[in-house]
């Protein structure tokens, strides 16, 4: 059973990356959405302080949890999806980030934006690229215009994207200006020897102010998490509520619709942590893919600058290891797909993990979550 929990901040939130900062005249910078991880983390140590766990004992592995398990297995608790949300009355609606294949444009002279798609294009004979795919991500336009950034798909613009089908501007898409500002703070470098302020070690650092209404939707599966009450969340402990969502149905695409084409689009809806590095598990030298009961060749991928991700290990009190990942709304374009609804249904729940995968630590944390879409 899967378990909706809306984080909803209290104050403003230091959501941190994994770039320093500190010195005299750095500036941190935010990341927004946080790392699924920033949730887990905060959830599960809800959960712990609740039970009164010893948390020093936990913390050395001498405490297995039932569902949380230890610090190096951490059992069947799992975030299963992550995202930007608000609420709209008494309803909260998950909001997502453009996929890597639509583009914002405004054209010239107009002031309604455009949503456009990219698609794969084969190569005309006698084009060379270091491409392994087949084809690549082409935006056919007749005109030149700029991209605009910004944007998030709303619910129903969401549900029309995994379909395949248009978007509008005006009904499908919100815009950052609309859920938060930066809130730059200055700190100030403290003499760990005097306990005092040092002398010069000025820095600055970006804090998200979340409009009203404005916060996380996680889903939890394998551990009941805590209905309400509050969390330390992101960088300082910040308060956010935690509150549950009673009903929530996320949008998913039509698997039948999805057998019978024989193709598909996989959209990555957290940092995928693969170890191929950008192309996703399972995928051959050939580009055949197999993953759990589903098969196909991947042909296309769109897939931005790499990322990388880190963190803060709590239990060991060091820095988790930087990883590159490949970002989230990266799109693979699956041709020849073989696989049932029930097949697709499957992984989707699972993620993109092999039965054996030796990071059990970040497939809790919520990484390498996909969603199927419609290729039209």
């Amino acid at each position: 059973m899967t378990h909706h929990r809306f984080l909803e901040p209290l104050d403003v939130l230091f959501l941190r990356g994994n770039k320093l900062f500190g010195d005299p005249g750095s500036y941190g910078e935010s990341l927004i959405p946080p790392w699924p991880s920033v949730a887990a983390g905060a959830i599960r140590s809800r959960m712990l302080a609740d039970e009164g766990v010893d948390l020093a004992r936990y913390a050395r592995g001498e405490i297995v949890h039932p569902t949380l398990g230890t610090p190096d297995d951490p059992g069947s608790f799992a975030v299963t999806d992550f995202q930007l949300a608000r609420r709209q009355g008494a309803q909260v609606q998950a909001l997502h980030a453009l996929p890597a294949d639509l583009v914002v444009t405004l054209p010239g002279g107009g002031t309604v934006p455009e949503v456009k798609r990219s698609r794969p294009q084969r190569l005309a004979e006698g084009l060379c690229s270091s491409a392994p795919t087949t084809a690549l991500p082409v935006l056919a336009e007749d005109q030149r215009a700029k991209s605009m950034g910004g944007y998030w798909l709303n619910p129903v613009g969401w549900q029309r994207y995994l379909a395949g089908a248009g978007l509008q501007a005006s009904e499908h898409l919100v815009h950052a200006r609309d859920l938060w500002k930066i809130d730059e703070r200055v700190g100030i470098g403290l003499n760990a020897e005097h306990g005092r302020a040092d002398d010069g070690k000025l820095f600055t650092v970006q804090a998200i102010a979340l409009a009203s209404g404005v916060g996380f939707l996680a889903a939890i599966s394998g551990a009941v998490p805590p209905g309400d009450g509050m969390v330390r969340f992101g960088g300082d402990g910040r308060a956010a509520a935690l509150q549950s969502v009673a009903g929530y149905a996320p949008g998913e695409p039509d698997y039948g619709a999805i057998t019978r084409s024989g193709r598909c689009r996989v959209v990555l809806t957290s940092p995928g942590v693969f170890a191929s590095g950008w192309t996703l598990p399972g995928v051959d030298e050939d580009q055949a893919w197999q993953l759990g009961g589903v098969r196909g060749r991947l042909v296309c991928a769109s897939v931005p600058r790499a990322e990388i991700i880190s963190g803060w290990d709590l239990a060991r009190w060091q820095p988790k290891p930087a990883q590159r990942v490949a970002p989230t709304g990266a799109v693979y374009w699956i041709d020849q797909l073989q696989a049932s609804p029930e097949a697709l249904r499957a992984l989707a729940d699972s993620g993109l993990w092999f039965p054996a995968d030796q990071t059990p630590a970040r497939r809790a944390e919520g990484f390498n979550r996909f969603a199927f879409g419609e290729w039209k």
